[in-house]
């Protein structure tokens, strides 16, 4: 069976300042316009996921919810990964190898680098850096989520905030 995983990095945040911690810090205004444009673009789009998979840092958690509400899921469905926040590659690695095999396409919010990486890292396509807000979809042909690995993968969607606007 084909595996989808829709890589979303979190939208627009606060800046990083001696006031708040990094993993405290939540979407502005313009991040929750960003989650919401995209969550109705992927609704518009029939882009949707089986389950949803969220680092629990406000920003990436934020974005979940409001793109997960887009797309008719309640936001206590969310699994919190608490290593996505800062685990590196390898806890985005886990995450998608550890997702049951019922479940078909996966939505995966995080933070860059680290999601940026694992887009490249997955499909052998250099994105360079994700936009804040921005999907990647990765398709898998043949694999079980376990088996998902370096290159396995082929991009066939990269879609940015600012391309959704201009597309309005």
């Amino acid at each position: 069976m084909k595996k989808t995983l829709i890589l979303v990095r979190h939208a627009t945040a606060e800046d990083h300042s001696l006031r708040i911690k990094d993993f405290d810090r939540n979407l502005i205004e313009k991040g929750l316009n960003e989650s919401a444009k995209m969550g109705d673009w992927l609704a518009a789009s029939n882009i949707a996921a089986d389950v949803f998979v969220t680092s629990p840092a406000p920003r990436a958690y934020q974005t979940a919810e409001i793109i997960a509400k887009k797309l008719g899921m309640n936001a206590d469905e969310l699994v919190l990964d608490k290593d996505i926040y800062d685990g590196g590659p390898t806890a985005y690695m886990n995450a998608v190898n550890a997702v049951s095999e019922e479940f078909s396409k996966l939505m995966l919010f995080g933070h860059n680098p680290d999601i940026s990486y694992f887009a490249g890292y997955m499909s052998g396509t250099d994105l360079g850096s994700m936009k804040k807000g921005s999907v990647a979809v990765i398709e898998f042909e043949g694999l079980k989520w376990e088996e998902l690995s370096a290159k396995t993968g082929t991009l066939t969607l990269y879609k940015t905030p600012k391309q959704v606007s201009e597309a309005d």
